[in-house]
């Protein structure tokens, strides 16, 4: 699909009469709405003395969009932090809200006739407030995993897993991975499946989208209801599944595998670079080996990356292929399809960790290192996301260049 290029965006905002009062009102509803039939992931909106510097994310990298003049860069803050029922005398102190919460109106903005739903948060710089707008997929996309582009082995294991009645099962990648919509679609598909014969709950922070057939409820860390004391309490709300946003402490950790060897089948998202890294991390957080043993059904690892456009062109010289052992592939092109930036849309790269059992298990009750851990997997059957990779590189769906920007020396 063709679309408004950044810059000339960036014109049609510089156009709007700024001697209208609705000025601002105006210039946030339009960017809004641009950013979301672009595909953006996050609106930055960085105070300078140029002015506000106006950013988006498309595709899990930030593009230029235009710089606002100063005079009315506060005032532009201010309309996103009205609509997010945010405190617009405060500009002191972080500030987080979702568009339109608390004030009867429909939260988000509509995109193809399609709800989207949007977060604010605000923080205090040397120029003035900082603003990011998190734009979640809208309405009736990515819902079940099916629909994720997850490699067929490590979909057919999912659907496994969530068959379990016990036990925790983590996704885990870095920021912007997607692991809360692969959560997301997991419970879907099990309040899809179950049709209410069991009781799913969700403790999140923030509750991003709301899942029909699942009690969902968010943390308030001011109020002393944290991720620990909230699935202490939900434990006692007689669930049968629980979606847990994501772990990054020890009591999460602890009261999460407590919930996941007490008959609840737990899931959850968590920072970690791979499966094996994920076992490691969590030993380093104190989590005991038994627990992991008996507590973990299955960690899947993530990563997104940009899918080449129609205009890339074939890999001519060895050194193109940045050392990646691959034979063959292709390399980002330039065009008005993709914008001239070489990739339209994205791909996701995923593994598995295979059961823990035999000698896996035994490395992690020996407390054995993240590398002896890999490659005792490997030998077990796990697919590593640099495989994935290089087989997406070779089938020329992405380059090495997207590959090491992901990636890194992973991809090694």
């Amino acid at each position: 699909m063709t679309t408004t290029s950044a810059p000339q965006l960036a014109a049609q905002l510089g156009k709007l009469n700024a001697a209208q009062n609705a000025y601002a009102s105006q210039f946030v509803s339009e960017l809004l709405a641009a950013a979301s039939e672009h595909g953006a992931s996050d609106v930055h909106l960085h105070p300078s003395a140029a002015g506000l510097e106006i950013r988006w994310r498309i595709d899990g990298v930030l593009q230029p969009v235009g710089t606002f003049p100063p005079g009315e860069a506060a005032d532009v803050v201010s309309r996103l932090k009205v609509l997010a029922g945010l405190l617009t005398y405060r500009t002191d102190v972080p500030q987080e809200g979702r568009l339109g919460e608390g004030k009867g109106q429909e939260t988000g903005v509509r995109s193809q006739e399609k709800l989207v739903e949007m977060r604010v948060s605000t923080f205090p710089t040397l120029y003035g407030e900082r603003a990011v707008v998190r734009i979640f997929a809208a309405e009736g996309r990515y819902l079940y995993p099916d629909e994720l582009g997850l490699p067929e082995d490590v979909h057919g294991g999912l659907l496994r897993k969530l068959e379990e009645t016990s036990g925790a099962f983590l996704i885990t990648g870095s920021a912007g991975s997607g692991k809360t919509t692969t959560a997301y679609a997991a419970v879907r598909h099990l309040a899809r499946k179950v049709a209410g014969s069991k009781c799913l709950v969700s403790l999140e922070d923030p509750i991003e989208v709301a899942i029909p057939g699942v009690a969902q409820s968010q943390v308030n860390v001011a109020a002393g209801f944290d991720l620990a004391a909230g699935v202490r309490s939900l434990m006692r709300q007689d669930p049968e599944v629980i979606l847990v946003g994501e772990i990054r402490d020890r009591p999460a950790a602890e009261t999460a595998f407590q919930a996941a060897l007490t008959g609840h089948l737990v899931l959850t998202t968590f920072h970690a670079s791979n499966c094996t890294s994920a076992l490691s991390r969590l030993a380093d957080m104190g989590i005991e080996p038994y627990l992991l043993r008996s507590g973990i059904r299955g960690i899947l690892s993530q990563r997104l990356v940009r899918r080449l456009c129609r205009c890339s062109q074939p890999i001519e010289r060895d050194e193109q292929k940045l050392g990646l052992p691959v034979a063959s592939g292709r390399v980002a092109g330039k065009c008005d399809v993709c914008a001239n930036t070489g990739y339209s849309g994205r791909l996701l790269l995923a593994e598995l960790l295979p059961p823990l059992e035999g000698d896996l298990a035994a490395a992690v009750l020996a407390r054995r290192d993240s590398q002896f851990l890999f490659s005792t997997a490997v030998d077990a059957g796990l697919i590593p996301l640099s495989t994935r990779a290089c087989e997406a590189v070779e089938a020329g769906q992405t380059d090495p260049a997207e590959i090491r920007r992901v990636l890194g020396f992973e991809a090694d």
